[in-house]
């Protein structure tokens, strides 16, 4: 397929921004400054500052002789990239790679999608014509190389080229269109070179020698003989489906209908490939351009077009259409090999009763919280806080076995908790207890049960676990640090409830 790319351009960025917030400048010309080297510099300009020959880079004092009234305002660090950031943003409706172009750009790679507006021409009008509904003012190309598409949109007036014109239309621009620096370009107008095809024919050993390698690569990159990469904002996802709207979709049947089509060509896809999501988010672009957004997340990999559904649809309260969606994306962000029930049919495995289970899970999971039922797995250590980990998916196996040759409690503290004993005798378990304020008398407790620490990770006292059970017949696992002592107190917690 026929690469095509478009070229964004803001010429009055920082003051478009300025006037949304301050409507009362549109029809005044005004400029950001900031200091440099002693003297306030003009950093941008508004175009009917710029119609009185005000212009970047000019010392404020000279523009204000120019034109007295001219106003000012500092300039604000930064400001041009956040807006880039946030346009560029709002620019995945039209692709999914964006790339920002400082300092005044922005850069779609628009390959395959202009069909979807009917046109080319459709495509970028319908680019132009919301940024400036928007409040900002820009011009934009589509071209075949991403030099080709710049230099058109800032010094060219067709706004699509045809691979087949492009060399034509590129050769009567001005040298500034090749993305050199100023010096370079105030070299060349010194020698009389002042359009490309004043530079196209001299050989490129005396244009290197002259200018630097990068006049070459620019003119390379220009004329589509040299390939360019962007970096989009978004990193794409591999298991990504887009589906744009030719009218907002506001209606919840609209939604489901999108959400239901996007999810059967996710999931065919990735069973093709032996994969299935584990975690997929669900987003909607808005046109007064706000973003909104559903997550799932399943037990185990899944590709059941029902089951996944049905997960989104418990979250239709946070997903708002407003006035309407007209792009839906839906993004597998992680996934895992997953096996088709069919093809253990034959084999006596239990695996096969796990997809109910895991569907019962993901459903209550979404109705409670991600992380409110979870699977433990036994771990190779002797601390019982290390003794286990959570499972990653139903379907992970254990590496070792549950010891189930000594009594453990049902809950276990994530974290010891200090406590203070009274008549602690050597090697038996104290004789009351003081745990958040309650006094708790021990009848009954057996132990000692010795842990010693795992000196290869961290260095500790070893501990002495007791099974105690208090007058109101409530269990607790207790331990002590280390060799009880008379001349020093000795430290108690506790770390477990039994039934």
């Amino acid at each position: 397929m026929e690469k095509r790319y478009v070229a964004i351009w803001f010429p009055y960025l920082a003051t478009d921004w300025l006037e949304l917030r301050k409507p009362e400048l549109k029809n005044s010309a005004f400029v950001f400054s900031a200091p440099s080297h002693g003297r306030m510099v003009i950093t941008a300009v508004n175009l009917h500052a710029q119609k009185l020959l005000i212009n970047t880079g000019m010392v404020l004092a000279d523009a204000r002789a120019i034109y007295p009234a001219l106003q000012y305002f500092d300039d604000r660090p930064g400001l041009t990239n956040k807006l880039l950031n946030k346009i560029a943003e709002w620019c995945i409706r039209f692709t999914p790679f964006v790339a920002i172009d400082t300092p005044d750009g922005i850069i779609l790679d628009a390959t395959g999608c202009s069909h979807l507006w009917g046109s080319e021409d459709a495509y970028v009008s319908d680019i132009i014509n919301r940024l400036q509904s928007n409040g900002y003012q820009a011009k934009a190309a589509m071209a075949a190389s991403i030099g080709a598409a710049w230099a058109i949109a800032r010094f060219g007036s067709a706004p699509v080229v045809d691979k087949e014109k492009q060399v034509t239309a590129l050769l009567s621009l001005p040298v500034e269109a090749l993305r050199v620096e100023q010096s370079t370009v105030d070299r060349l107008h010194n020698l009389g070179l002042n359009l490309i095809k004043d530079v196209v024919p001299l050989p490129s050993t005396s244009l290197r020698r002259r200018f630097g390698a990068l006049i070459l690569q620019r003119l390379n990159q220009l004329l589509g003989k040299e390939q360019e990469f962007i970096q989009p904002i978004t990193p794409i996802e591999p298991y990504q489906v887009r589906l744009p709207c030719l009218e907002p979709v506001a209606r919840i049947e609209g939604i489901e209908m999108a959400l239901q089509t996007l999810i059967e060509q996710l999931c065919g896809r990735m069973q093709k490939e032996g994969k299935g999501l584990r975690t997929a988010v669900f987003r909607g672009y808005r046109i007064d351009s706000h973003t909104v957004e559903i997550s799932i997340s399943t037990s185990r990999a899944s590709c059941n077009v029902s089951h996944l559904f049905h997960l989104f649809q418990m979250k239709w309260s946070t997903f708002e259409p407003d006035l309407g969606i007209e792009l839906f994306v839906l993004e597998a962000t992680q996934v895992e090999d997953y096996t088709p029930a069919q093809e253990g049919f034959w084999k006596e495995s239990a695996a096969l009763n796990d997809a109910p289970i895991a569907e019962l899970i993901d459903r209550l999971s979404g109705r409670i919280h991600p992380d409110a039922i979870q699977r433990y797995l036994p771990m190779e250590h002797y601390l019982p806080e290390r003794s286990f980990k959570k499972a990653a998916s139903l379907s992970e196996q254990p590496i070792t076995e549950w010891k189930i040759n000594k009594p453990r409690p049902v809950l276990l503290l994530e974290i010891p908790e200090q406590i203070e004993v009274t008549a602690p005798i050597p090697d038996y378990p104290p004789m009351n207890f003081r745990y958040k304020g309650k006094l708790h008398k021990v009848v009954k407790a057996d132990g000692p049960e010795r842990i010693e620490q795992e000196w290869w990770i961290e260095e500790g006292e070893h501990r002495d676990y007791y099974a105690v059970e208090d007058e109101q017949g409530c269990r607790y696992w207790l331990f002590r640090a280390g060799h009880y002592d008379q001349e020093k107190k000795t430290d108690w917690f506790m770390h477990g409830f039994f039934a």
